[in-house]
């Protein structure tokens, strides 16, 4: 049984005097859920989890799962270097209702595949609830190759893997072993009818922080069969898709929301605020795209 089908929002964290906006956090997820979106991955990259204590991250997933009251999943950000510290938050996410926890695999220190399948291994036997593995060897420095999946996908809690290599050989090899009960998502939003062509199930999105609904449409469409529109809408999100990626994430994608109009507050350093030239270049994009500035 698959976590969820479609687009998985990978929600930004509002901030306001240097703590998380809870009245902020709670609007932006009842209008995900309004838009259609199909799960909540909180504390994630996009939602600068790596500037968050531990007890931020443990009250933004209680808060998550209280106020989405069983609507839609919502998916902890446990993820670590330190396979001990994964552990703790998994399990804490686990205890307060989480419907899984996204893993990104341990970047700095790093380690080998061998480490890589004690790793994930030691993380899914702590818990109950489902594992995501999180490939994104641009950030981490290391990949998670398609035969350590292989073996990963076998243990009973490892369900899934968030695929942002960027490869589409890793990716249709990755594809080739995803079955009912192991499943594959996007993890680049301008690779996501690629991703699904090759056994993929939905995407875990950056633009459906701004566009939640052409995320899920998307989706939705190519699993029902009308490729044309899945394809329509992912040249529709292309420029969408570039500006919000024209610095490293999530500082474009946060400073739109502002501009756009929801109060998403600042940027923890060592992000901080975009330059000229790119700010004109997101600015621009949005009014093309049909945003209207409120800022």
């Amino acid at each position: 049984m698959a976590l969820f089908k479609g687009s998985g929002v990978a929600l930004v964290t509002p901030f306001k005097n240097d703590e998380i906006n809870f009245k902020v956090l709670e609007d932006l997820i009842q209008w995900h859920i309004e838009q259609g979106t199909d799960a909540i991955i909180i504390c994630g990259t996009t939602g600068e989890a790596s500037t968050m204590s531990d007890e931020e991250k443990k009250s933004a997933f209680k808060f998550s799962v209280e106020i989405a009251a069983g609507k839609i999943p919502v998916i902890a950000g446990t993820g670590s270097n330190n396979t001990k510290h994964s552990i703790e938050l998994s399990k804490y996410a686990e205890s307060v209702g989480c419907s899984a926890v996204l893993c990104v695999t341990p970047y700095y220190n790093k380690t080998t595949q061998k480490g890589l399948i004690a790793h994930y291994t030691a993380i899914a036997d702590s818990i109950n609830i489902p594992v995501i593995i999180y490939n994104v060897p641009g950030r981490t420095g290391l990949n998670t190759n398609p035969e350590t999946v292989k073996v990963l996908s076998n243990h009973k809690n490892i369900a899934a893997i968030k695929e942002a290599s960027g490869n589409i050989s890793q990716v249709l090899e990755i594809g080739m072993f995803c079955n009912d009960e192991f499943f594959m998502y996007s993890g680049n939003d301008d690779q996501v009818v690629p991703l699904l062509s090759l056994g993929g199930i939905g995407v875990i999105s950056v633009v459906a922080n701004i566009a939640p609904k052409e995320m899920h449409d998307m989706v939705n469409e190519y699993l029902n069969g009308n490729i044309s529109k899945a394809k329509e809408l992912q040249f529709k999100i292309k420029p969408l898709n570039d500006a919000l990626f024209c610095e490293v994430n999530p500082i474009p994608v946060k400073t739109a929301m502002n501009l756009i109009g929801y109060d998403m507050g600042e940027l923890r350093l060592p992000l901080t605020t975009m330059s000229d030239k790119n700010l004109d270049y997101l600015k621009k994009t949005l009014i093309d795209y049909g945003f209207k500035l409120r800022r």
